[in-house]
């Protein structure tokens, strides 16, 4: 019976000492970190009423365009009333705009004739504009000028021909005359006024690999 007496002592008095320890070592981290600055504490120091006053009053009178131009900006005047200048006088005032030395035209109902009973003239006629009659022939020349570019004695031949033309640029037409007892259709361009022009178009259908003969015909 004596040794679990003792172990019971051993166990409450190591137990009493660890909680003394315990207690010291939280004691001395305490005193620890009360001595040394914590990080999460205010650093800046603390302004007094003087400091914030001063402060006040240097913001309320900060410009912030002051440092463009390296000189203060004055305060704008407030906006006062415009002085009232005195009126010019009536040597000084400009003249109105004279009437225009040449006037206009009186019209043809001019209110003045109107009531006086005056007769209002009538417009002046325009004589119609002349219009280009049709051309006529150089004088001295009494004939007409075709180029035939074809005589057949089928009418379909004759308009296949004047169907060739056409495509290639030229407007011929067809004509019928009864030749020794027999109609012979004739594929001719024209008719042209001159000679020198109808020679002109011989020559085009020439150039186009066209046989063609210049006809010549008396005026009517």
């Amino acid at each position: 019976m004596t040794v679990p007496t003792r172990q019971r002592g051993g166990f409450a008095l190591g137990l009493i000492v660890g909680l003394l320890v315990g207690l010291a070592v939280a004691l001395g981290v305490a005193l620890y970190i009360a001595k040394v600055p914590s990080p999460f504490h205010d650093k800046v120091p603390h302004r007094t009423p003087e400091q914030e006053a001063a402060e006040a009053e240097k913001l309320r009178n900060w410009d912030p365009n002051a440092g463009l131009g390296g000189k203060p900006v004055p305060a704008k005047p407030a906006a006062s009333a415009l002085p009232a200048y005195p009126e010019a006088p009536a040597a000084q005032r400009p003249a109105p705009a004279s009437a225009p030395a040449a006037a206009a035209p009186r019209s043809q109902r001019d209110a003045a004739a109107i009531l006086s009973g005056e007769p209002v003239p009538p417009p002046p006629l325009r004589a119609p504009a002349a219009t280009p009659g049709p051309a006529r022939p150089p004088a001295g020349d009494a004939f007409v000028y075709y180029v035939q570019a074809g005589a057949f004695s089928s009418a379909d031949d004759a308009e296949q021909q004047r169907a060739r033309l056409a495509l290639q640029g030229f407007g011929a037409k067809v004509h019928e005359r009864e030749q020794s007892g027999r109609v012979v259709h004739r594929v001719r361009l024209g008719p042209y006024d001159s000679q020198a022009e109808a020679t002109t178009q011989q020559e085009r259908l020439k150039a186009a690999g066209i046989d063609a003969a210049l006809v010549r015909l008396e005026r009517n």
